[in-house]
């Protein structure tokens, strides 16, 4: 069960770490489109930064600390 968990948090984890690279390189077009005068989809990224790329880097953070606590109780208990 604990591994099952712990397998599907690292899943999760993988595919949000690339929902927030694919935010993070759109964001980067976006600004320099914005900065040439060219509609890249500033508009759209920034419609959806609180619904959605805010909220996946803060799963991204709380999922990797979880994921390291797991593991450290687990080591713990292993050692014992």
């Amino acid at each position: 069960m604990k591994e099952t968990l712990i397998k599907w948090l690292d899943r999760i984890l993988i595919f949000n770490v690339f929902l927030v690279i694919i935010g993070f390189l759109w964001l980067m077009i976006a600004v320099l489109g914005q900065a040439l005068g060219i509609p890249l989809g500033w508009e759209l990224w920034y419609k959806l930064w609180l619904p959605l790329f805010n909220p996946a880097i803060s799963i991204l953070v709380l999922g990797a600390i979880l994921s390291w606590v797991i593991k450290k109780i687990n080591q713990k208990f292993v050692s014992n």
